[in-house]
């Protein structure tokens, strides 16, 4: 008789073990997936922000869509589907044009890069105005995320 074959007998109840093979399996793939998707959460484009003492504006509803001006003067677009995608002022029209014929209440941010030129952030907001957008804020960086992002990269 082997071992099992004895212990069900004199025990009248059979063995019970719970196999975690699978368990595993799934946690490995499910590590795995989230180690891919994890760098590709952090999106935008790459812009120093003015630094500015303001109070932090809550919006409800649907992400803003941001307009991002580059040192160089290029704009990007980001809100939904269109992650950091590079576009020209015609473009830039048309598309926020029919953003905001399908999002009513459409919330417009501008991000500009500390060191672009006043002129082309001003043109970025006639362009929304054009466009149909009333309201349009401005991002900037508080002057203390600046010094703990410079103590992160310490």
């Amino acid at each position: 008789m082997t071992r099992r074959s004895r212990r069900h007998r004199r025990g009248g109840g059979a063995i019970s073990q719970i196999n975690v093979v699978p368990y595993i399996d799934v946690m490995l793939v499910l590590l795995i997936i989230f180690m891919i998707t994890t760098p590709l959460l952090e999106t935008g484009v790459e812009v120093n922000l003015p630094k500015t003492v303001a109070a932090p504006m809550e919006y409800k509803g649907s992400l803003p869509l941001v307009v991002t001006v580059d040192k160089g003067g290029d704009y990007f677009l980001d809100f939904d589907e269109y992650q950091q995608e590079a576009v020209d002022e015609q473009r830039l029209l048309a598309l926020v044009t029919a953003i905001k014929s399908r999002h009513g209440d459409l919330k417009v941010m501008v991000k500009g890069d500390e060191l672009t030129a006043y002129g082309n952030v001003v043109r970025v907001m006639a362009l929304l105005q054009s466009a149909g957008v009333g309201n349009v804020g401005l991002l900037t960086d508080s002057p203390d995320a600046n010094n703990a992002q410079s103590a992160k990269k310490s």
